[in-house]
């Protein structure tokens, strides 16, 4: 039987609500370090004749999201995973340089 059952759900879902902060806490940090890199890229595409979009490289960043969600074994369906990233890519697009 599951230890969690003889704490009170209100417990339970208080203490995964604490994880779950923590989570986001380290989501947005990473977040961040990422735009950092992202737009530091596009400031030097123009050095070497590149656009914004590259295709081939989103479908890389795709293949390398799903064999590590699968690696993970979690919860996720590569489908999930797809419309963060998709969401995740189009943002870092968007972000102005400064």
């Amino acid at each position: 039987m599951n230890e969690e059952s003889n704490i009170p759900a209100e417990e339970q879902i208080a203490a995964h609500r604490a994880c779950i902060d923590e989570i986001d806490q380290q989501l947005v940090s990473l977040l961040n370090k990422r735009a950092e890199h992202s737009m530091a890229i596009r400031a030097l595409k123009p050095q070497v004749g590149a656009g914004l979009y590259d295709s081939k490289r989103e479908v890389e960043i795709m293949g390398k999201v799903f064999a590590a969600n699968q690696e993970a074994n979690g919860p996720l369906y590569n489908d999930h995973v797809q419309d963060l990233y998709e969401a995740l890519l189009r943002v870092m697009k968007e972000i102005p340089l400064s």
